[in-house]
């Protein structure tokens, strides 16, 4: 099993993190892009998921 550290960083009042490209190799990058995080309760384990966007996406600011 592979494995990938990241740090968290304290921004405002939340945390962030980077997406390591390795994690990044089949997604279509020139596209716009969901990142969906999903908890599985029983396993207590984060999940993500990355999706493109619906097409009535609009950018941000």
């Amino acid at each position: 099993m592979a494995e990938l550290k990241r740090k968290l960083y304290k921004r405002g009042s939340s945390y962030e993190i980077t997406i390591p490209m390795p994690i990044l190799f089949s997604v279509e990058k020139d596209k716009k892009n969901e990142v969906i995080f999903q908890f599985d309760e029983s396993k207590k384990k984060w999940f993500i998921q990355i999706e493109p966007a619906e097409e009535s996406y609009e950018e941000e600011g």
